[in-house]
């Protein structure tokens, strides 16, 4: 499956939309916002609206990076090699954290 949109695309859609953002710290809020209407959808295990707000987030991510200066693949690629080389505690529910040196 090709995806259609990217960050530019994304971001152009919500600058045309939306007027042009204040700051990142204002998508940064609203992220938030769709967090918490995505664990209600979670938690309700409707995971159709499950992705809807999931792509939310995504969606007000794209923009906050852009404002910022950087590509979003490209910083999960870098944090992903940081990642795979630190040592990980298990917290024995689907989450860690890295064990610091």
């Amino acid at each position: 499956m090709s995806h259609a949109e990217d960050q530019t695309s994304v971001t152009a859609w919500g600058e045309d939309t939306f007027g042009p953002a204040t700051g990142p710290a204002v998508l940064v809020e609203r992220a938030m916002l769709e967090m918490e209407e995505l664990v209600e959808a979670v938690r309700a295990g409707d995971h159709a609206e499950a992705a809807l707000e999931t792509a939310d987030v995504f969606i007000l991510l794209y923009r906050v990076a852009t404002l910022c200066g950087f590509d979003v693949n490209e910083a999960v690629d870098r944090k992903m090699q940081i990642n795979r080389g630190r040592t990980w505690a298990r917290k024995g529910d689907g989450t860690g954290s890295h064990i610091k040196s």
